[in-house]
């Protein structure tokens, strides 16, 4: 049911987009722009209509982590998305909402949202402003109604006169809200780990193994997980089950039959600090995910073809092969990303 509710949201956020503030936002700031990583590809245009300013981004990076967005002010955003684990939520199978509620998937890392053409697991949103309406309203994560959300921050001591400052007019609006969201996570940027810096103009040096590990991922990973994001923002079915009672996955979107039990390739950026994995988090770690492509895929009619290629569905990989991938696994981990005090939780 919530899958319907969510395809009725993005199809209301489509229409939602098009109306305009009334009011000019401040100027953009020049240090809050968004810097594209030289071994990047182009992002997308998700400031088009929303231009970020330091006080706009401020403004977002306090909602982010004020639980006053969830219906009893008990949960924030960064109660599933904490930055010390790749703004994922290390060590939990499924998000953790109100009452502590428990959600369907994993709680996704937060990294190079500007890339990115759709979002969640099952691609149901296809803007970055309309991300947090999700969680926001999701029965099992924050549980509130946006109009009481708009309220509370009207009534609130110091969000009118932040609003007004970034966006102008009377009074906050829902379409502000999303927006100053969106400034802050859009600027999320995870490029400074050690492999960019061994990419990047040859600033870094990798060991053997993990050198070993990236030609074997390149080989017999990196057609899925493409590009320095990581991801080629396919949807797949890797295997996981035989059916998909449980979750079905990309078909709740489309309705179409061949996305059963497809999920979106997720970017392994600071993959080594975002366990537990896979739309479910069934795996707690790595080895367990290797594992899972060695020996545990499982066929369907919707498996992907790349993991029907060999005898036996599945990536053929050593033992060594193995640990040099998660050698190499682990220089995506961006420690500047991860301790950066513009991302951090402000009093």
């Amino acid at each position: 049911m919530w899958h319907l509710v969510k395809r009725l949201l993005a199809m209301w956020a489509l229409l939602w987009l098009v109306w305009a503030c009334g009011t000019e936002p401040e100027a953009p700031s020049l240090d809050y722009t968004l810097e594209v990583p030289a071994n990047f590809p182009p992002p997308k245009p998700v400031f088009k209509n929303n231009p970020v300013t330091k006080a706009g981004f401020e403004l977002g990076r306090a909602l982010f982590y004020d639980p006053i967005l969830s219906r009893d002010n008990s949960i924030s955003c960064e109660g599933c998305h904490k930055q010390f684990s790749g703004f994922a939520d290390l060590g939990h199978k499924v998000s953790h909402g109100i009452e502590d509620k428990l959600g369907t998937r994993n709680s996704p890392a937060l990294a190079n949202l500007a890339w990115q053409p759709e979002f969640f697991w099952d691609g149901g949103v296809n803007h970055l402003e309309m991300v947090p309406l999700v969680p926001i309203t999701n029965p099992v994560e924050m549980d509130a109604k946006l109009t009481t959300i708009i309220k509370k921050l009207n009534n609130h001591k110091r969000y009118p006169k932040q609003f007004r400052a970034v966006f102008g007019g009377d009074s906050i609006n829902s379409q502000q809200l999303f927006r100053a969201l969106s400034q802050f996570m859009g600027l999320l940027v995870s490029a400074n780990s050690r492999y960019d810096k061994y990419v990047q103009n040859g600033g870094g040096s990798l060991t053997t193994a993990e050198l070993n590990g990236l030609q074997v991922f390149k080989n017999k990973c990196g057609s899925c997980h493409a590009t320095d994001l990581f991801t080629d923002f396919s949807y797949r079915n890797n295997g996981l089950d035989t059916d998909f009672r449980k979750d079905e996955g990309r078909f709740l979107i489309t309705n179409n039959a061949a996305d059963a039990g497809k999920f979106k390739v997720p970017s392994l950026r600071n993959v080594a600090v975002t366990s537990p994995y896979m739309h479910d988090g069934r795996f707690q770690n790595l080895k367990q995910v290797l594992n899972h492509y060695v020996n545990g895929v499982k066929t369907s009619a919707t498996l992907d073809p790349l993991l029907q290629t060999n005898a036996s569905p599945g990536i053929a990989l050593t033992p060594e092969e193995q640990s040099d991938i998660i050698a190499f696994l682990q220089t995506l981990t961006d420690q500047e990303f991860l301790t950066n005090a513009k991302f951090s939780q402000h009093q």
